[in-house]
């Protein structure tokens, strides 16, 4: 970062970490993605925005986990902390027509505070408004999801959207703050 970014109030936000596993009792063969978003004030400066992860199949012990150990490496830089960046998850697997079908969608903030943290995403997918609909998805194998998962990330629409709670996907990261005490704001540290 230059001198000139430094005085007109730019500060960083790194975060490494992975997508690490995933609890979905009843589905096997699954795959993730994800996508970072962040609000107007806010640009990626390095890492990838979104990406795929391998397929993995549930371990055969009791705690059944899929796991992934997908890795994240993002940096962005912001002038003010409004739409502080999210992290969004799309999990899917094959349905027993072959179909490839959304098995969970999940957000979580990048953390506010400097260190290691993992956290905990409960996972949810979109539900068919009437039982005919719910049939009718069953039958083509097109059950309902997003076009796109940034919808997530934002308010506005999301109280007319019928889920339910489906899995859950743990994420671990650490991320490291830069000048972001010198322009008065405070992270917890």
């Amino acid at each position: 970062m230059t001198d000139s970014e430094t005085a007109s109030g730019v500060f960083l936000v790194s975060a490494v970490g992975q997508i690490e596993k995933a609890h979905f009792p009843n589905f096997d063969n699954m795959y993730c993605k994800y996508v970072f978003v962040c609000g107007p004030d806010w640009e990626i400066v390095t890492g990838i925005e979104e990406g795929i992860s391998q397929i993995a199949q549930k371990s055969q012990d009791e705690r059944q986990l899929v796991v992934w150990n997908f890795p994240l490496d993002v940096s962005f830089k912001s002038t003010n902390p409004h739409g502080w960046p999210q992290l969004i998850v799309s999990v899917y697997g094959l349905d027993t027509f072959g179909n490839d079908v959304v098995r969970g969608y999940g957000v979580c903030h990048l953390p506010l505070v400097n260190g290691q943290s993992s956290q905990k995403i409960t996972m949810f997918v979109p539900e068919s408004s009437s039982m005919l609909q719910k049939m009718t998805s069953w039958l083509t194998g097109r059950r309902p999801e997003y076009v796109d998962a940034r919808l997530l990330a934002r308010g506005d629409g999301r109280e007319v959207t019928r889920v339910r709670s489906q899995g859950c996907v743990w994420v671990n990261f650490n991320v490291i703050f830069k000048d972001f005490h010198q322009y008065g704001f405070e992270n917890g540290n």
